[in-house]
């Protein structure tokens, strides 16, 4: 009989072999194909720098294009320029493209014979880091419309953004409950069930991860609800980045569910092989969300994207794991040893520390500066998730007093027991990553031959069958667990009640971090304010000077006209009007510029007649300020008159 059994669990360890080593080859090639997925260097969020035609030109002729900029690579929909007419009818345009095959632009060629008037550009782009992001702006050929088309709403359906955010956050909550009931009981060593919270996870992730696949392609287009089984979307989403992410999250899932939990009593190889997979299918799904978020465009890639799947893993590790512990505490039938609180402190600790060195370098490369903590959306947010970790940090403190607390009474309560508990009545389930006792060798040999092999997809229905082994020595082992007397049962009654307010706090933290991960951060934001501040920035600056050369007649205005009026090369452009309002000519013209709070200057600007205007194309003022221009007009051969004037140059 017992050779015979022996075979048996043999041929069972070599099938979870194979069962491994085809996970591990299935896990490789998905981790391949997301890190490899041409992930490039970009600043999260585009943010657009330029339009061509500008915003509120006016033009002579009509464009043969429109053609925007951005400060990072972009993919383009098949809608994402919509041109109205000043009657708010819609033009026909040709495709849109790449500009000269820069990845940073999006162009679309228009129509001839669009008329006068003003028309109107809605466009709908996707960043690198996989979110939308749309605007409008208006230019007129000819002269401007009295009346042109409203602009369109570019925030897309709410509908569907709506949906999409309750996936994700969704997606994040079954990711944590997933791997930190995982990791409470493979590297905790939990002897109980938390079966129930494993499938939780599991389905919930899986169902968010469906969900968020299905929807992508209307959250994309900023198109309703009605569209998620489209099947020209659905094609071009699943061959998308983000697309080919969520299908390589639901191939781990989908190997995940044979990952067996547990093993046989006393099989020690198998308990860490267990422990790798399950490290490795978290790992995988961690790379999942590390390559369609902020860590896959901006600065320093690599490092980001290494940082944000750590920052990730301790987060799952750590709430996930207070969820299991919160529920092993609520059991009034299973106390928990304190050594398993013991390993969990150790291991949440752990997690605190990966996540404040990751939580510190992303949120330096998310901000950007000081200034965006305060000024953007993404910097007060982070302030809010640093407010509640530090809430969280407080409760965590108090969990390891009660924890400490539990151990030394468990220590003592030991010590001052002489009765001992039968060993038959012993129950022993070796989890992966737990500690084995060699003084109960029988009991484990004894176990040894009930397969408690385990996974996470089967029926959340059925129980363990270490669990039910470990049945009949509850009551007996309650001594040991240290929950047994009075001053044990105050510390576990202490001990949910701090790790309860973990749990909450967690939940708020967890919800502010999918908020930060649809948020535009403040880097990207200051670079959009500039780009938009730039492009409503004036192209020129016109100074008029009033003078008076005392003599009939010898009196009117210079028109000074700098363009960009900005610091660096300037060119000038100067009429003289008259005393008539038209426009007259002078034997001389002259204009210095001088800086007078840092000593610059007089700078010449050298303008020429050309025969009805004045003009010059080298000033160079190489500082911005507040600058005197000194014009100077002769009139006649002996009147003349110097007239100063304050120019702004930024």
């Amino acid at each position: 009989m017992r050779i015979r059994r022996r075979r048996v669990n043999g041929s069972r360890q070599r099938d979870r072999r194979r069962r491994g080593a085809r996970a591990l080859a299935l896990l490789g090639g998905v981790l391949a194909l997301v890190l490899f997925g041409g992930v490039g260097g970009a600043s999260a969020h585009a943010a657009l720098t330029s339009t061509d035609p500008q915003d509120g030109t006016v033009l002579k002729s009509a464009p043969r294009q429109v053609t925007l900029t951005f400060s990072e690579s972009i993919g383009l929909l098949d809608d994402s320029f919509r041109v109205l007419t000043p009657e708010n009818r819609r033009v026909h345009t040709g495709e849109p493209s790449h500009a000269d095959g820069r990845s940073d632009t999006a162009r679309v060629t228009l129509p001839r014979g669009l008329g006068t008037g003003t028309f109107t550009v809605a466009w709908r782009v996707v960043s690198a880091d996989s979110h939308p992001v749309s605007g409008a702006f208006t230019f007129s050929i000819g002269k401007p419309s009295p009346t042109a088309a409203p602009l369109p709403p570019t925030g897309g359906d709410p509908a569907s953004a709506a949906l999409y955010d309750i996936a994700r956050y969704a997606a994040y909550g079954g990711l944590a409950l997933l791997i930190g009931a995982a990791a409470f009981v493979l590297a905790c060593g939990f002897p109980g069930s938390v079966r129930r919270l494993l499938v939780t996870g599991w389905w919930t992730l899986l169902g968010s991860t469906l969900a968020l696949l299905l929807l992508r392609g209307p959250y994309e287009r900023g198109t309703g609800p009605g569209e998620v089984f489209d099947p020209a979307i659905l094609r071009d989403t699943l061959t998308s980045r983000p697309g080919i992410v969520l299908v390589a999250r639901l191939a781990l899932l989908a190997a995940a569910a044979f990952l067996p939990l547990r093993a046989s009593a006393g099989d020690r190889e198998t308990g860490r092989g267990v422990l790798v997979l399950g490290g490795l299918f978290s790992l995988g799904l961690a790379v999942t969300w590390a390559a369609s978020e902020h860590a896959s465009a901006g600065i320093q890639v690599p490092v980001a994207m290494v940082s944000s799947v750590l920052h990730l893993l301790a987060m799952a590790v750590w709430l996930g794991g207070l969820t299991a512990l919160l529920t092993a505490l609520y059991r009034p039938a299973e106390l928990i040893p304190p050594a398993v609180v013991t390993r969990f402190s150790r291991l949440a600790l752990t997690s605190v520390a990966v996540l404040a060195a990751t939580g510190v370098y992303q949120s330096w490369r998310g901000l950007g500066s000081w200034d965006a903590l305060t000024s953007t959306s993404y910097g007060r947010l982070l302030v809010v998730k640093l407010g509640a970790v530090a809430l969280l940090l407080v409760g965590a403190a108090y969990s390891r007093r009660w924890t400490a607390r539990l151990a030394v009474t468990a220590a003592l309560e030991a010590s001052e027991t002489s009765v001992a508990v039968p060993a038959e009545r012993v129950a022993v389930a070796v989890t992966a990553g737990a500690p084995t006792d060699k003084d109960t060798g029988a009991a484990s040999t004894a176990a040894g031959d009930t397969d408690t092999d385990t996974a996470i997809g089967s029926g959340g229905g059925q129980e363990d069958a270490a669990e039910r082994a470990s049945e009949d020595g509850r009551a007996d082992g309650r001594q040991e667990a240290g929950g047994d007397g009075p001053t044990g049962a105050a510390h576990h009654r202490g001990l949910r009640r701090s790790v309860l307010a973990e749990v909450t706090v967690g939940i708020l933290v967890l919800v502010i971090t999918t908020m930060l991960t649809g948020t535009q951060p403040g880097r990207a934001a200051t670079e959009t304010a500039a780009a938009v501040a730039a492009a409503d920035r004036p192209t020129s600056s016109t100074t008029v000077v009033p003078f008076d050369v005392g003599t009939p007649g010898g009196h009117g205005k210079v028109q000074v006209e700098l363009s960009p009026g900005r610091v660096g090369e300037n060119s000038v452009q100067a009429v003289i009007i008259g005393p008539d309002g038209g426009l007259a000519t002078v034997p001389e013209l002259r204009l210095t510029f001088t800086l007078e709070s840092q000593k610059v200057g007089p700078i010449d600007a050298e303008v020429t007649d050309k025969g009805g205007y004045w003009t010059s194309d080298g000033l160079t003022l190489p500082l911005p300020g507040t600058w005197t221009m000194k014009v100077t007009v002769r009139t006649t051969d002996i009147d003349q008159i110097t007239v100063s004037k304050k120019v702004k140059i930024d």
